[in-house]
C-alpha cells in the first residue's frame, strides 16, 4: 500500500497521528485473533463430535430398518428452532436454543410397542443433525472473521506501520536537509554581508 505524504509539518503530524492509531489498535486486534483461533478450534471439535454422535445415531436407527415400514413418519416434525445470540471475541454468533417437536397423535393401543420408542430416536436424530448444521455455520462465520481479522494484523504489522515510519523519517530527513540548508544559506549571507560591511567602510576610509 502507497502512504500519500508531503515533505512538510501538517503532513508528518498527519503520519504521526495514523502510526500512533494503528500501534494502538494492533494488540486489541491480535488479542481478538488469538481468542477467535481458539474459538475455531472449539467449535471445529464440536463440529467433529456431533457428526460422530450423528453417524452413530443413524446406526441405531438403520438397527431399527425393518419396523419403520410400519411407521408414519408424518408422526413427527420440526415445530420451531429458537436461537439467540453471544458474543464471541467481539462477534456476535447465533446459538442454539431449543429444538421444538411436533408430535401426531396415535393410538397407544394399536400402534406397536416400539412407536414410542422410534418417536424418541427420530427426535434425538434431528436434533442432533440440525446441532451438526448450526455448529458448521458457526463455525464458517468465525473461520471467515478469523481470517479477516489475521489479514488486518499482516496490513498493520507488515504494511502499515512500516510504511508510516518509513514515510515519518524521510519527512523529518527532508525537513532536517532543509533546515540546514536554509541555515547554510543564511551564513554565507550574513558572511557576504560582513564583506560588504566591511569593503564599504574602507571605501569610506
Amino acid at each position: 500500500m502507497a502512504i500519500k505524504f508531503q515533505y512538510n509539518k501538517t503532513s508528518l503530524q498527519q503520519l504521526e497521528k495514523q502510526l500512533k492509531i494503528r500501534e494502538r489498535s494492533l494488540p486489541t486486534i491480535k488479542s481478538k485473533e488469538s481468542a477467535l483461533r481458539v474459538e475455531v478450534k472449539r467449535t471445529k471439535d464440536e463440529v467433529r463430535a456431533l457428526e460422530l454422535q450423528l453417524e452413530k445415531e443413524i446406526q441405531s436407527y438403520e438397527s431399527m430398518v425393518a419396523l419403520w415400514n410400519e411407521f408414519n413418519p408424518e408422526l413427527i416434525k420440526v415445530r420451531d428452532v429458537t436461537l439467540s445470540a453471544k458474543k464471541i471475541a467481539g462477534v456476535v454468533v447465533p446459538m442454539l436454543d431449543e429444538i421444538k417437536f411436533e408430535i401426531g397423535h396415535y393410538s397407544l393401543f394399536s400402534a406397536p410397542a416400539w412407536f414410542a420408542e422410534g418417536i424418541e430416536l427420530l427426535k434425538k436424530l434431528a436434533r442432533t443433525g440440525i446441532e451438526a448444521e448450526f455448529s458448521g455455520m458457526k463455525l464458517e462465520l468465525l473461520e471467515h472473521v478469523r481470517k479477516k481479522t489475521t489479514q488486518k494484523v499482516n496490513l498493520f504489522e507488515k504494511v502499515q506501520i512500516p510504511g508510516y515510519k518509513d514515510a515519518i523519517r524521510k519527512v523529518k530527513r527532508f525537513m532536517e536537509d532543509e533546515e540546514s540548508l536554509s541555515k547554510s544559506s543564511q551564513k554565507i549571507m550574513r558572511a557576504n554581508q560582513e564583506k560588504r560591511n566591511a569593503a564599504e567602510k574602507e571605501v569610506e576610509v
